[in-house]
């Protein structure tokens, strides 16, 4: 067994709480008791209990009450409450960064980017107090037209384990720079970094009821998005729940945007960089332990790239866990990825690195943890090709030439994101304008944009129009109102006279 380094993740010597945040104040949930479980260790960190549809309705309609005034504050009284929270963000950027990798089973250091990404997206937000959105233009003689762009009262976010601060983080500062007030619903794997968060947001001096946690499951989901008060909902997590989002907010008139799962795919040609590709394909499919919707799950390997294969293998060998590489979500998952990959291999696919027996520090034993793994021949149609494993696990189709690599990564039902590594523009300029996703990248194998320019897939990665974040998510937070205006007559004649 290994010894957990002096950077190892603090735990908390008492159990944690996770309470609602009503009304810029805690207020304790009187619904089922939940525990939190760290996947560092596989023991309990924190409870919190379930929210009832009376206590939800309760805090929307808290939410509610605060619109009026919090709308009519200027935006760039709005944004000083922004740019204070991103100050204290920074200041407590450690604590919040154990506090995300105890319950999410993250390294430090990957929650402290997910953070960082975090603050880009404030800082993204300040800037809305200094945009023109169309002004004024005299458009006849006399008459005026203009834009101005308005919050659509409550909103809300429903997020994900995987990131417990960076994708709420991606919401909450736009749609509360933009008037909103914001209701969030944190994954119940990862509820314990709300309340900083929260906390956060009032010591900032965000008026009482702007922001709103709600602690819950499935039933807390449908309960905001079957609530009247709420006008839009940005949801992300799997497919099958992002489409679910979708439809029952949508018959319900609501605006959503629910970002899904993904298979994304990465060709290798064999003309690219060996280090190049080494490293930026084992951070791909390694980072945050495979569990992002952008890790690399998928890799098409053109021709011969063996040597290159060699050296991805090589360098995701010399991960290290808790070091490197985090741990998985629940046992419940670990035991489906490790499933996965002995079916794949039952199907006549090899496995150059078996990561089911990993080295793990001596007090996290009894944690959720899996190593990287590398599956090679995998067969285009098998479920290790077409089926997200959410898990540090890159599949390895051998293919011969670059059509046939655009075409399995086009027959895939998501669109989230596609890499290439290659040396060659022409090559590289071919994936960027064939492959059906939203997201590309060359030499990249994480290709998230940063901001300003908006994250977002396509086909079953995303239900709704726009992104989540840049400047496409301004249309989903709000509404443009249009004003034409006329003071005096004009002597000419014209279609506005």
């Amino acid at each position: 067994m290994l010894t957990p380094s002096i950077n190892a993740v603090r735990f908390p010597e008492v159990s944690l709480q996770a309470p609602n945040w009503v009304n810029g104040n805690e207020s304790p949930s009187s619904g089922a008791r939940r525990e939190v479980i760290s996947p560092y260790t596989g023991k309990r960190i924190g409870t919190f209990n379930e929210s009832t549809t009376a206590e939800i309705d309760v805090a929307i309609q808290s939410a509610s009450v605060a619109f009026p005034k919090w709308k009519s504050t200027p935006i760039k009284e709005r944004c000083q409450v922004l740019f204070h929270f991103r100050q204290i963000l920074l200041r407590d950027l450690e604590e919040l960064s154990h506090s995300v990798s105890r319950e999410s089973g993250k390294t430090l250091s990957e929650a402290r980017a997910g953070l960082l990404k975090g603050v880009e997206v404030i800082e993204f937000a300040l800037s809305l107090q200094n945009r023109d959105e169309g002004g004024k233009l005299e458009v006849s003689r006399g008459v005026f037209c203009e834009y101005r762009r308005e919050p659509l009262g409550v909103v809300a976010g429903i997020t994900p384990f995987n990131f417990p601060a960076m994708v709420p983080l991606w919401m909450i500062p736009i749609a509360i720079a933009l008037g909103n007030c914001f209701v969030w619903k944190p994954s119940d794997k990862t509820p314990l970094t709300s309340l900083p968060i929260a906390k956060a947001l009032k010591e900032a001096g965000l008026p009482d009821g702007v922001f709103t946690v709600i602690q819950g499951g499935k039933e807390a989901v449908e309960a905001i998005l079957d609530h009247p008060k709420v006008a839009a909902v940005g949801f992300v997590g799997s497919t099958p729940v992002a489409r679910a989002v979708y439809t029952r907010g949508t018959q319900h008139g609501k605006r959503i945007l629910a970002l899904g799962g993904a298979k994304n795919h990465i060709i290798l040609m064999p003309d690219a960089d060996p280090d190049m590709a080494a490293k930026g394909i084992a951070d791909s499919f390694t980072g945050c332990a495979g569990q992002r919707c952008m890790a690399a799950s998928v890799l098409l390997a053109v021709g011969d790239t063996d040597r290159l294969i060699q050296g991805i293998v090589e360098k995701a060998s010399q991960i290290r866990i808790s070091e490197d590489m985090g741990a998985i979500i629940t046992v419940e998952s670990k035991k489906k990825i490790e499933s996965a990959i002995q079916r794949a291999k039952e199907e006549g696919a090899t496995l150059p690195l078996d990561g089911r027996t990993p080295n793990v520090p001596s007090e996290y034993v009894q944690g959720n943890w899996l190593a990287p793994t590398i599956i090679d021949h995998v067969q285009r149609d098998s479920h290790a090709a077409k089926e997200e494993l959410f898990g540090p696990v890159l599949s390895i189709i051998r293919v011969k030439n670059l059509s046939e690599a655009i075409a399995i990564e086009n027959s895939s039902e998501f669109g989230n994101a596609a890499s290439v590594f290659t040396n060659t523009g022409a090559i590289a300029e071919r994936v960027a304008r064939e492959a059906q996703v939203g997201m590309v990248g060359v030499n990249i194998g994480v290709p998230v944009p940063r901001e300003p320019f908006s994250f977002g897939g396509i086909c079953d990665s995303k239900f709704g129009q726009g992104d989540i974040t840049g400047p496409s998510s301004l249309d989903f937070w709000s509404n443009l109102k249009k004003i034409t205006t006329k003071w005096s007559m004009s002597t000419d004649h014209n279609w506005m006279s």
